[in-house]
């Protein structure tokens, strides 16, 4: 199977399966020298661990994770970062009956189709359990950004019909209640319409935003690797991730010129932006303002409700999905979001050292 490692010169690789003996992921290319422990993936790891509130999933897993390699003494040596977490609370015989069967919205028919095999246990290497070593690798991009001056937040802005506006924001109320919303008095309303679908055993989405402060202007490539573009690839790779916009994004299209460009003005010297309805980049790099994305994010697929479908031997038949499965996908992918975020923009970082010979010469001939 190709396709499971992401960017050029911060180069991160997952691997295994929902139901297997472990999950994880190998970073190359990361600079040597960036303090690192277990407990700093650790932190992250455990916002999206299952099983921290009733609108997650009851599958109990600690997630914890252990550094193999890549790291002595407390900090990264520029070798390979090899990491693992271990599966605990396999339940195999929760996905007996769907083994000849495809779940509606899985990837259990595209899987077969081309593969001529798939782990029907929990979706195997399509499962969301695969993002652990996103976030594993996300963690490890967060800290060389934040040596930079480079940070990132993520949360839910919307779930089902219930939005949080933006001059409602209360970024201080994120970590207050179990949808990461930035508002409290949202994040009840969405909780009383997510306990609604729950007793219909029915599911919900919604809307992730991630921004990101501190980018020095020039991120990116003009042409097919502009920020926005693998970002999107990055973020759109994530399972349930069905759209994704950057600053006013759709809002664009029903815009004009001269509302949705963003004047440039002079403030102690530096360029600066009076708004930012390009969302950060411009040309397919950053602009240095504030990067601002968004991800919409499908119903859980996994729906304890009778649904129609076929079998592996083209018969149609009814099948109600077993097991234990998140009502709502987005608090728990809020994480992830942040963390495929973080890869990408240091893997760019990391390329962005090429591009002018001036500052290369710079960093040599000051060694």
């Amino acid at each position: 199977m190709s396709g499971s490692s992401f960017g050029k010169i911060f180069r991160v690789t997952t691997w295994g399966e929902s139901h297997g003996p472990a999950v994880g992921a190998v970073i190359d290319g990361c600079p040597a020298g960036i303090p690192l422990t277990e407990n700093d993936v650790q932190a992250f790891l455990d916002r999206r661990r299952p099983g921290q509130s009733k609108y997650t999933t009851k599958r109990q897993e600690t997630d914890s994770v252990e550094i193999l390699s890549g790291v002595f003494e407390g900090k990264t040596t520029g070798t390979p970062i090899s990491m693992i977490v271990r599966n605990q609370d396999q339940r195999s015989r929760d996905y007996g009956e769907i083994a000849f069967s495809y779940r509606p919205g899985h990837a259990d028919y595209t899987f077969k189709e081309k593969y001529g095999f798939r782990d029907y246990r929990g979706g195997g290497r399509s499962s969301g359990r695969e993002t652990i070593g996103r976030v594993a690798a996300g963690a490890v991009a967060s800290l060389f950004l934040r040596e930079l001056g480079i940070t990132l937040q993520a949360y839910t802005k919307a779930l089902g019909p219930y939005c949080v506006p933006e001059e409602e924001y209360h970024f201080s109320e994120i970590q207050e209640n179990s949808f990461y919303m930035p508002n409290n008095a949202v994040a009840r309303e969405a909780g009383e319409y997510v306990s609604s679908l729950m007793a219909e055993c029915d599911s919900c989405g919604g809307i992730i935003e991630c921004t990101a402060d501190g980018l020095p202007a020039g991120l990116g490539e003009p042409v097919f690797d502009k920020l926005d573009a693998l970002l999107a690839q990055a973020v759109m790779s994530i399972g349930a991730v069905k759209g994704v916009e950057i600053g006013d994004g759709f809002r664009a299209s029903s815009s004009t010129g001269s509302k949705n460009n963003d004047p440039f003005y002079m403030q102690d010297g530096n360029v600066r932006k009076r708004t930012n309805h390009s969302g950060g980049t411009l040309g397919g790099m950053s602009d240095g303002s504030r990067l601002i994305l968004r991800a919409a994010v499908k119903p859980t697929a996994s729906i304890a409700r009778p649904q129609h479908t076929v079998n592996e031997s083209g018969e149609e038949i009814e099948m109600t999905v077993r097991g234990r499965h998140d009502p709502v996908i987005v608090p728990r992918a809020v994480v992830v979001v942040e963390s495929m975020t973080a890869v990408t923009i240091a893997d760019l970082l990391l390329q962005n050292m090429s591009a002018r010979l001036d500052r290369i010469k710079d960093f040599y001939n000051n060694k």
